[in-house]
């Protein structure tokens, strides 16, 4: 235990700098992903890894949800604050399951997977999630407007108009 200042910068140099929580999250999700393709009967190798994967990932990963989506045969279906509670299904809201596509497609990447390949950045992808985030919208009696409908009130250029005719999930 002594004060020497070479121990100290040794001890510096060896250390990686605290990654962010971005970073971390990322780590973690990408673990996550990783585990649930080697549970898989029978595992499922991150070569052959597709798109249908990361759907049926999405889809197990609801049973661990906290947002409540009511079912259009529910007597609170359309109604953003229910009176009482309900049988309805807790699911992963679609902002938390949008960010963790976002994270996937870069740990994807960041992995040794080629843009081309990557299954996180599927055109089927965006569509579940567009779904998703409709479906849950309308559950709660907020249905999603596009940025277009904005820009007809406003009447302000073609800059916004133009990102209304693009994806609303952006993976670049």
């Amino acid at each position: 235990m002594s004060g020497e200042g070479s121990s100290r910068s040794l001890g510096d140099h060896q250390q990686p700098p605290t990654p962010s929580r971005y970073e971390s999250q990322k780590r973690r999700d990408w673990n996550t992903f990783g585990q649930y393709l080697r549970n898989q009967r029978p595992p499922v190798p991150l070569s052959q890894c597709n798109c249908n994967h990361v759907l049926e990932f999405l889809r197990y990963l609801d049973q661990f949800g906290k947002t409540k989506v009511h079912l259009q045969g529910c007597m609170f279906y359309g109604q953003p604050e229910p009176p009482a509670p309900c049988t309805c299904p807790l699911r992963q809201a679609w902002g938390s399951l949008d960010a963790l596509i976002g994270r996937l497609r870069a740990a994807y990447e960041e992995n040794g997977g080629t843009p081309e390949t990557n299954p996180f950045a599927s055109g089927a992808i965006r569509v579940y999630l567009k779904e998703v985030r409709e479906c849950q919208a309308k559950a709660r009696g907020i249905p999603y407007k596009k940025k277009k409908k904005k820009d007809q009130q406003g009447g302000k250029g073609s800059s916004s108009s133009d990102q209304s005719s693009s994806p609303p999930i952006h993976f670049s």
